[in-house]
């Protein structure tokens, strides 16, 4: 055995014992692990991201093994099936719909059961794994979204486990992307690029994403390269940039005005006239008369009609329906409020810094999307990696922590009528809020 090769192994003997038992619990987690057995996925998470903080202390210096590794544990989910989501399934049909020129936005699975169905493979299987509560509903999902869909199909033809790949290594190559542009970014705004690993190590971002098929990571690299070419002063290309990330997913919408006092309003005109137009190119091979209000008609959902993991809006509902008021009723009413809370905070956090860097822009953007959160009705577990990554730009450490403590709103998943628990639901944002308190009051402290 060579003399290096007999070092590097002393050196780092427990890193490699970590990293392999991380590999064996991934391995786990991806081909033996059934999303009704909550223990065993409780108990899979906890060891997985206390191997995560280990590693991560231990070779916060050692980029290659670092990211070697964190490659390796995606690269196992690679031939899996989803077990903790369903909604790869509406993915590969959308994907069926566009790759043969029909218009995803028009028609609901259950429309096309009656109707149209010879033109996606697979079409009953499809459909039984999607699920009732998607099968009655127009897509939601942006047109960029629509053609990576496409595209999986197209490569994957008549096969499910083909189109699952696809979709797949395109998530893997995204993640990928963000840490290199993210570590490229924490250079530039004079942070510690090792910092990334916390969003790259985070067992959170690698099951939600690489093992669940979210496109969120897909988001989430062309926001972080549109962060990255603002840093160098490349703002027209981050406009085109941007506009590809919010037709991925429509999040990053609600930092828009923040970029405003950051690049001035003649700047600023341009990027917002750059993104408007890039993103109107995207929508238009799919516009129709119908697109908008069916369109309108699915995101109105996500304000008034689904809950799952919500934080004020439990305690909100309970206190309601304490003084009579019908939850389907309570609802409907909270959703109209939700967004008038956020733009309100999105104008707070525009206007009032006086100073506005790239820093800043990035600090705004966790506070506004954390706020965001926990107002919502409904708070899926990957919805937390966007706050993750951009905690890494920050000093604020408390998203990391949500994402470990969201694992708790997973319960739901063991229960056929996916009931939550509360208690859990309380002990995660207990954690969540005590964390956050615990950083404002040390960070108002050393100030």
């Amino acid at each position: 055995m060579p003399i290096n090769l007999k070092t590097f192994l002393k050196l780092h003997k427990v890193s490699l014992i970590l990293a392999f038992l991380s590999l064996v619990f991934y391995y786990t987690f991806a081909y033996y692990l059934q999303r009704t057995d909550f223990i065993k996925l409780l108990t899979l998470f906890v060891a997985l991201f206390f191997f995560c903080f280990k590693l991560i202390q231990f070779e916060k210096l050692n980029f290659r093994f670092l990211l070697g590794i964190g490659i390796i544990f995606r690269l196992i989910f690679l031939c899996a099936e989803p077990n903790l989501s369903q909604d790869f399934y509406r993915f590969i049909w959308d994907g069926h719909l566009v790759s043969s020129g029909a218009n995803p936005y028009l028609h609901t699975p259950d429309e096309l059961m009656r109707n149209m169905v010879s033109m996606i493979p697979n079409a009953n299987a499809l459909y039984e794994g999607m699920g009732s509560l998607s099968a009655r509903h127009y897509s939601n999902y942006p047109p960029l979204n629509q053609l990576l869909f496409a595209l999986a199909a197209l490569i994957g033809g008549k096969s499910m486990f083909g189109s699952l790949v696809v979709m797949r290594s395109i998530i893997i190559l995204a993640d990928i992307g963000v840490f290199y542009f993210g570590r490229k970014l924490l250079k530039n705004l004079n942070r510690s690029p090792h910092l990334i690993f916390w969003y790259f190590l985070n067992p959170l971002v690698i099951v939600e994403l690489t093992g669940n098929l979210h496109f969120e990571g897909v988001m989430l690299f062309f926001f972080i390269l549109s962060m990255f070419l603002l840093s160098i002063d490349k703002w027209k290309t981050a406009g085109v940039v941007m506009a590809c990330s919010i037709s991925i997913k429509l999040v990053p919408l609600l930092f828009l005005p923040l970029f405003f006092k950051y690049l001035g309003w003649k700047k600023s005109i341009i990027f917002y006239t750059i993104i408007g137009i890039t993103s109107i190119v995207l929508f238009l091979p799919f516009n129709t008369p119908e697109f908008i209000d069916n369109y309108s008609k699915t995101l109105k959902l996500w304000f008034s009609n689904f809950e799952f993991n919500a934080s004020i809006y439990n305690i909100a509902k309970k206190t309601a329906i304490h003084f009579n008021a019908k939850p389907w009723e309570f609802i409907k009413e909270y959703g109209k409020i939700i967004p008038l809370i956020t733009i309100a905070t999105v104008g707070l956090f525009t206007f009032l810094p006086k100073r506005y860097d790239l820093n800043r822009v990035i600090w705004s953007m966790m506070w506004v999307l954390t706020i965001y959160y926990f107002m919502s009705t409904t708070v899926h577990p990957w919805y937390g990696i966007f706050l993750v990554l951009l905690s890494v730009f920050t000093t604020y450490r408390y998203a990391i922590i949500w994402s470990a403590a969201i694992v708790l709103s997973y319960f739901a998943y063991s229960q056929a009528d996916f009931k939550e628990n509360l208690w859990l639901l309380t002990i995660e944002y207990i954690a969540v809020y005590g964390f956050i308190i615990y950083e404002i009051v040390a960070h108002n402290n050393k100030k």
